[in-house]
């Protein structure tokens, strides 16, 4: 058995040496010094971070997908990333994927040892078929876990591009991928607890991969969620009107009667009202722009930027 207690996220935390002997209000003070340092441990990481966003954006324009690849809590997070993405940005359920070590038993329960064999992680990817316009991103806090290696040298090996995020330093545990994302968050406050920092900072860089990605291919206009899904729910149909009512300064009734003649789509809706087409002319001035609103309603965007040209615009409006 391999000792892994050279690794950063292993080691022992000398501020939390007398946890057990800390009053309840002290271990919270404790824990809340610790991830405070979260962020800056993340932003020593951008430009590695930034160049697995512009890989997943390329790969979004391309028709490609990214995977998230995993074993525990890393798996987990992966997957919960890719599940918040088609309600968030109404993006296909197969765009965004997560695959953990241990499959759907794992995500409610611990899978011991389902991790340890890369070939598993192999196999997944084979089975989704991952190919030359996808990105794999293999998540593992320590480092070490075979399931995620496995899925990163099947990836490459399938002409997919690669990311690995680990919490612990490179000369540590080396990876293959393509892009390596280093976020170095220190020992844990219960000794290689990576649910913990190193979960937390996960979550924080998904978040970023993800939302970024969406924002570079339209799904966002300002900073409003314009391809949220609004048929769904009472709450997300509530954020589709205030939408509309915010771009267009329409009242609450007349931006209802305007989503429904878009059936709810809200970049479809705004297109209509900025341009005066129906709801067909809109769509396709929208599949002109690849989905980007931003040149269909604002003057001074040139449409070319996102791949139409006036003439094409002017001869659907």
């Amino acid at each position: 058995m391999d000792d892994r207690g050279h690794l950063t996220t292993e080691h022992r935390n000398p501020s939390s040496i007398h946890l057990d002997r800390l009053v309840t209000s002290e271990a919270f003070d404790l824990i809340n010094k610790e991830d405070a340092t979260i962020a800056s441990a993340i932003a020593a990481a951008k430009d590695d971070i930034c160049r697995a966003i512009d890989l997943v954006i390329d790969a979004f324009r391309h028709g490609g997908r990214l995977f998230y690849v995993g074993a525990g809590t890393s798996g987990r997070l992966g997957v919960l990333d890719a599940a918040e993405c088609p309600p968030t940005f109404l993006s296909d359920p197969g765009m965004v994927r997560g695959i953990i070590a241990g499959a759907d038993d794992a995500l409610k329960r611990s899978v011991e040892g389902a991790e340890d064999f890369g070939a598993d992680g192999a196999k997944a990817i084979g089975d989704e078929g991952v190919g030359p316009r996808d990105v794999v991103f293999g998540i593992a806090t320590g480092g070490t876990t075979p399931y995620a290696h496995g899925a990163i040298v099947e990836a490459k090996q399938r002409g997919a591009r690669t990311v690995f995020l680990a919490c612990v330093p490179e000369d540590q545990v080396a990876d293959e991928a393509d892009v390596s994302i280093r976020v170095i968050t220190g020992p844990e406050i219960v000794t290689g607890s990576t649910r913990m920092k190193a979960g937390t900072a996960t979550k924080m860089v998904l978040n970023m991969v993800s939302t970024i990605a969406m924002v570079g291919i339209g799904k966002v206009y300002g900073n409003l969620m314009v391809d949220v899904n609004a048929g769904v729910n009472g709450k997300l149909i509530d954020r589709a009107l205030r939408i509309v009512e915010t771009v267009t300064g329409m009242t609450r009734s007349e931006a209802e009667c305007l989503l429904r003649a878009a059936d709810w789509h809200v970049k479809t809706a705004l297109v209509m009202h900025a341009r005066s087409v129906d709801r067909d002319a809109a769509a396709a001035l929208l599949q002109h722009t690849n989905g980007h609103l931003k040149p269909l309603i604002d003057t001074d965007e040139c449409p070319a930027t996102y791949g139409a040209g006036p003439k094409e615009i002017n001869r659907i409006r």
